[in-house]
């Protein structure tokens, strides 16, 4: 089955390459063209190796059943080396044939919200962004806040933030959901253990030209800016507000210093957030099976728990937990990116019929 898929592969890749011979002056065709056999080259290049390796293997054990026993010990040898190597070719190759999600090199646009459970929910809004941001930076990408409403004891009641990188979509998108904190507050006098909740929604930053926005359909409030207690209170009036009648949506940026810097933020979120509806529709439709395998990361799943008691951090999701909750916290989150992301490649791999 993986050879016919392959040989299908080989044939348009053929196709492509007389096309840009035919091509002459369309210069827009010529570019498709380019495209898609520049996405092609390293697959065909793993196909080539592929097949070498499989007419080898073919060869070697025709040797098996030589009486020189030094000769069968060495085709024995190759035929395990060569075994190994088309194993490994083939997990690159399925890998290669898993429908890309468009959204996986984007920025990310990372909203937190407290949940259930007062100050305490606020607090660990906080903390998680702080863990966000402190793997983004390890990552070596950028954190620039866009909105943040916070609480009286250092907390957040909400923040949205714009993660600009390259890949950032594809890592962190299955953050999304509703994640759960189990620790005593600082607050409780009798050591009595707390639940709370914050909701993370990870949104693929989108351009311009892919949702069309209908200019009627928003209604827009001007008001000024002002931080905690009414300080930091500017005396013009700068920030935003955006009512998506359609969608019944209110986004609000205040954190530029003009207005139009923040209505320019506020419509990136818009958009992001439209895109997402659009996008969950159609996964609704396609991926029934990989969701009911990874989970959808909806906003009503609790994905995640945070027990301090206990110092584990547990994912629901895969029923994978870490011992390392200070570690995680503080940004450390590649354990549990990477066997959501393995979780994942193997649903899909399942679904394409490759596994």
């Amino acid at each position: 089955m993986l050879l016919e898929k392959l040989s299908g592969i080989e044939e348009r890749y053929q196709e492509i390459n007389q096309g840009l011979l035919e091509v002459g002056e369309d210069y827009k065709l010529a570019a498709e063209l380019g495209k898609e056999k520049s996405d092609l080259d390293p697959l065909i290049e793993k196909i080539r190796e592929y097949k070498d390796a499989l007419q080898q293997v073919e060869d070697a054990r025709t040797l098996l059943d030589v009486e020189d026993a030094d000769m069968r010990e060495l085709a024995e040898m190759e035929v395990e080396s060569l075994e190994s190597q088309i194993e490994r070719l083939e997990k690159s190759i399925k890998k290669h044939l898993i429908p890309k999600d468009p959204r996986d090199s984007r920025n990310v646009i990372i909203e937190i919200r407290a949940g259930a459970g007062g100050d305490e929910a606020g607090l660990f809004g906080g903390d998680l962004f702080r863990m966000y941001k402190r793997y983004a930076e390890t990552q070596g990408w950028k954190v620039e806040i866009m909105s943040m409403h916070e609480t009286g004891v250092g907390g957040v009641k909400e923040i949205s933030a714009l993660i600009k990188g390259q890949g950032a979509f594809s890592r962190l998108k299955y953050e999304t959901g509703v994640h759960r904190v189990q620790r005593v507050p600082e607050t409780e006098s009798q050591g009595r253990i707390h639940t709370s909740t914050a909701t993370v929604a990870v949104l693929a930053e989108v351009d311009d030209v892919e949702i069309d926005i209908n200019p009627n359909d928003i209604q827009m409030d001007v008001f000024k800016a002002g931080g905690p207690g009414g300080q930091s209170v500017q005396k013009n009036s700068t920030a935003i507000r955006l009512t998506h009648e359609p969608t019944g949506m209110v986004i609000q940026c205040q954190d530029e210093r003009s207005q139009a810097q923040n209505r320019a933020r506020a419509m990136s979120i818009l958009r992001a957030r439209l895109y997402e509806i659009e996008e969950t529709k159609r996964r609704e439709e396609q991926d029934a099976m990989r969701r009911s395998q990874v989970g959808s990361g909806g906003r009503s799943e609790k994905i995640r728990t945070y027990n301090f008691p206990q110092s584990r951090v547990t994912d629901h999701r895969i029923n994978y937990s870490s011992y390392n909750l200070s570690g995680i916290l503080d940004g450390e989150i590649e354990e549990f990116i990477e066997e959501l992301a393995t979780e994942d490649e193997a649903a899909r791999l399942a679904e394409a019929g490759l596994d």
